[in-house]
């Protein structure tokens, strides 16, 4: 047995316990938070706009029923996700809240047909070893993890007065680089490991088994980079209502999304490996970096075109 496969065996004998509490950590920072979120959205917007509030509950029901019928996801990862889809789409639907593709439910949507047609075809390449997975689909804690952060900048963000002072949508571009580095990881990670041949850890870039933490193929990153700007264009169009002359803003969650991403590579080849971090850690860690990206990118853009204005 070479090195590489001890050092996988030594790692894939840990009891889950030792990491499992990571998981249930970002379930708790993201569900609590986006379900107060909601019923605050809700019931405010019912006082103003009811039919915003009412159209808004039933694309969310609607959408988890979807996952759950298509075993994409558990009951708890649906409901999360239910609640996820509410704080981007009355978190940044746009006037005259008429037109719901016009908020973050596109961007969304984009991040979810991908990762989940990447997913199936992947899933019928592989052997059975991962029916337990493919019989329940991801749970709630790899929802959060996946999806929390941009949850999160929606929220959060708007609370932060300096930071949207000079741009409303200053919270929409940082959460739409979350949802572009959670389709770049997951599409890059299942196109690679179905048809990307051997891959090589980030770190060394020696040739390692597919599925190791932290490795890469050519095949596959294309294949994220390709996911990551079709999100990054959904989310501007969403934004804008236009692509062409709104490069500026592709470029800046695209960037973004691709820090992140590059993060998630090397906090998985260093510390997945070693069991500091499990994967739900990592893939939050991840999003979280791509909104901090975009976020310090945007101030600066922000910054330049105001004294050059």
């Amino acid at each position: 047995m070479s090195e590489e496969k001890r050092k996988q065996a030594k790692l894939e004998l840990l009891p889950s316990g030792m990491t499992s509490w990571m998981s249930r950590a970002v379930l708790l920072v993201v569900a609590p938070w986006t379900a107060a979120q909601d019923l605050l959205e809700f019931h405010a917007w019912l006082q103003t706009m009811p039919g915003v509030a009412w159209i808004a509950l039933g694309v969310c029901v609607l959408l988890a029923a979807l996952v759950w019928r298509l075993r994409a996801g558990t009951p708890g990862a649906a409901a999360l996700g239910a609640a996820i889809t509410g704080c981007l789409m009355l978190g940044t639907l746009q006037y005259p809240y008429r037109n719901w593709l016009r908020s973050g439910l596109t961007p969304l949507l984009v991040t979810l047909i991908l990762t989940l047609a990447a997913t199936r075809i992947a899933r019928s390449r592989r052997s059975e070893h991962d029916s337990n997975e493919a019989r329940r689909g991801r749970d709630a804690a790899q929802v959060a993890a996946n999806l929390g952060a941009a949850a999160l900048a929606v929220t959060l963000i708007p609370f932060a007065p300096r930071v949207v002072a000079h741009n409303p949508y200053f919270a929409a571009l940082i959460a739409y680089a979350a949802l572009a580095e959670a389709a770049a990881d997951t599409v890059s990670s299942e196109i690679g490991q179905a048809f990307g041949g051997a891959p090589r850890l980030v770190t060394t870039w020696r040739r390692v088994p597919p599925g190791t933490d932290g490795a890469v193929t050519v095949k596959g990153s294309l294949a994220g980079l390709m996911a990551a700007a079709a999100v990054a264009v959904a989310g501007i169009w969403s934004l804008t209502g236009a692509v062409g002359s709104q490069g500026l803003g592709v470029a800046l969650i695209l960037l973004g999304a691709m820090v992140g991403w590059a993060a998630d590579s090397l906090l998985g080849a260093v510390a997945e490996r070693r069991s500091w971090l499990n994967n739900d850690a990592v893939n939050f860690l991840s999003t979280v970096i791509s909104s901090a990206a975009t976020l310090e990118m945007a101030r600066m853009v922000a910054a330049v075109l105001r004294i050059h204005g």
